[in-house]
């Protein structure tokens, strides 16, 4: 599901990562938004092709929903 995303932004506390799939990142990419459970952590929100995973509220409140 995330090999189809333009971006995947990754939220841990204050930490933020972005990647761009198609570049190849797949290993750093699955290691953080894959929590101990072995889903995705929680939230995680797609839209459009951004996929948004973790919770950061500088994160939630600067992103364009659009």
């Amino acid at each position: 599901m995330l090999s189809s995303a333009a971006k995947v932004i990754a939220a841990r506390g204050q930490k933020v990562q972005e990647w761009q799939p198609a570049s190849g990142t797949k290993e750093a990419i699955l290691a953080a938004v894959i929590g101990p459970s072995g889903n995705l952590r929680a939230p995680t929100l797609r839209i459009g092709d951004v996929f948004l995973v973790g919770f950061n509220a500088d994160l939630y409140n600067g992103f364009s929903f659009k």
